[in-house]
């Protein structure tokens, strides 16, 4: 045990994470011993046959062994990349997910470069969309709103980190949490939309994220619907609602917007070809 080398304990490693369903065994050992060594991964490349300290193999396997558990990565190492930003997650907050990079892709198509535009993040959790749209256009002002106050810290943790400083953070509940009388140019929010019986909410991460910020009502669209009602009274004229939700749920999510007075509705597909976030314009 005293004496394994990088290369040993990292083919170790991956052989035990192979048992984990929808891994990549190599990748997430060397991300978990560059973590346990505070090391890049390139190090390990570099250093295959430097020997492990005994504290640094038992730090390591003991990383390995909550992975093998079925604890998220991301929670492991308390970070996560998204849009090439390092962002703090914690267990109080999603792990932001790739397909998500589609809702930053569609509202920057919205915001005009050098805009004094206006838009709130609901339910922001780490800050993942606000951070990305706050780095893409700095002259922009953006509300993060989040019920949860724990995730509201890590949210601010991010944006100081970040030094992104055309953020400001309100806490509540969807639209009650925005300030009252101002208007916005754009709504945007990846809310839950998992419904309380899907069968999903037992398996990969899932089990070990908030459960309030995945699961909505028996159809899935509670909070949704929340969001699509209370929007018309905070944007502006010719304001923008943005949401991600379900692949199956897109065309229930446009007949919300259309209930409640939005036009130009429509729904953009996601890399793999489903439905995944839909707008429409007050």
């Amino acid at each position: 045990m005293n004496h394994r080398t990088i290369r040993d304990a990292l083919q170790e490693a991956q052989q035990q994470l192979a048992a984990l369903p929808e891994t990549e065994p190599r990748l997430e050992a060397e991300i978990l011993l560059g973590f346990s060594l505070n090391k890049q991964r390139s190090y390990l490349y570099a250093w295959p046959d430097r020997s492990l300290e005994p504290r640094q193999l038992t730090r390591f396997l003991e990383l390995v062994t909550r992975r093998i558990r079925g604890e998220p990565i991301a929670y492991i190492t308390g970070h996560r990349e998204f849009w090439s930003l390092d962002l703090k997650v914690t267990p109080d907050t999603l792990i932001p997910r790739p397909e998500t990079e589609l809702l930053i892709e569609l509202a920057l198509e919205l915001i005009p470069s050098n805009s004094s535009f206006t838009l709130a993040d609901l339910g922001t959790g780490s800050g993942a969309i606000a951070a990305a749209i706050a780095a893409e256009r700095p002259t922009s002002r953006i509300v993060a709103t989040d019920i949860s106050p724990p995730a509201l810290r890590a949210a601010k943790y991010n944006f100081k980190h970040l030094n992104l400083i055309n953020i400001q953070t309100h806490e509540g509940a969807w639209c009650k949490a925005l300030p009252q009388g101002h208007k916005f140019n754009l709504i945007i929010s990846n809310p839950p939309y998992i419904p309380d019986s899907d069968p999903h909410l037992t398996q990969g991460d899932l089990p070990w994220e908030p459960r309030d910020a995945l699961a909505s009502g028996a159809d899935g669209l509670n909070d949704i619907r929340h969001i699509i009602e209370q929007s018309p009274d905070h944007l502006a004229t010719g304001g923008w609602l943005l949401l991600e939700h379900g692949y199956d749920q897109g065309s229930k999510v446009r007949r919300l917007f259309k209930a409640h007075g939005f036009r130009q509705v429509s729904t953009r597909q996601d890399l793999a070809g489903l439905d995944r976030v839909s707008k429409g314009q007050l």
